[in-house]
């Protein structure tokens, strides 16, 4: 294990030197990458392109949004082809599609969300619970990359507002509080969702 362990980590050294020199693009790689397969520390990552680069970190940041999207189409793909037989094998008919529903009525908030969201948040769990519930292809880009750009921004203006160390305090600040920070996400999205449906319902009347 440790041994593996090394290894991934003698990866991800070899992947940043590679990738670093692309400047803009490599926002982009580095985030596809992350998105797709290997996880890499991108907290990190983007305070050191913002902090180098302190009048373009926007531009990483909606480079990184972009990388983000389409490497999430991995995860995304592979819970479309398969991921509804995984999750019958764990859960009735009838209890599927009511988590299909509740889905489907927010679908749009569950991707942006969990994306603004940072580690450990499960987003990847998030991603392929959109490919097996079929969320369309265009929404499920878009939901990814606002909550990606987002997060990437604030990240990179705080960065050239309080220095680099300013991302590992507020990860820290996440760990502790993670129940807390949990239960505060949900509320919220309950909240809006609450105002979605009673919106709907007014017009309807």
């Amino acid at each position: 294990m440790k041994r593996l362990i090394a290894l991934l980590t003698k990866w991800k050294v070899f992947l940043l030197a590679f990738v670093k020199p692309l400047g803009f693009g490599g926002a982009a790689v580095i985030a596809f990458i992350d998105a797709s397969s290997v996880p890499l520390p991108m907290d990190l990552i983007m305070a050191g392109y913002a902090w180098h680069d302190r009048w373009h970190f926007y531009i990483y940041a909606l480079l990184a949004g972009v990388g983000s999207s389409l490497g999430a189409l991995v995860p995304y793909l592979l819970g479309r082809a398969g991921g509804e037989l995984f999750l019958l094998r764990r859960v009735d008919r009838a209890r599927f599609e009511k988590l299909r529903n509740r889905f489907e009525r927010q679908e749009f908030l569950a991707m942006v969300i969990p994306s603004v969201m940072p580690p450990p948040t499960p987003w990847k769990l998030f991603v392929f619970g959109a490919g097996v519930f079929e969320m369309k292809v265009p929404q499920f880009l878009l939901a990814v990359f606002v909550g990606r750009t987002i997060r990437y921004t604030v990240e990179g203006l705080l960065t050239v507002l309080y220095g680099p160390k300013i991302i590992v305090l507020f990860g820290d600040l996440v760990h502790k509080h993670l129940i807390l920070l949990l239960v505060g996400s949900c509320a919220f999205i309950g909240l809006i969702v609450w105002w979605a449906v009673r919106r709907a319902m007014r017009k309807k009347a």
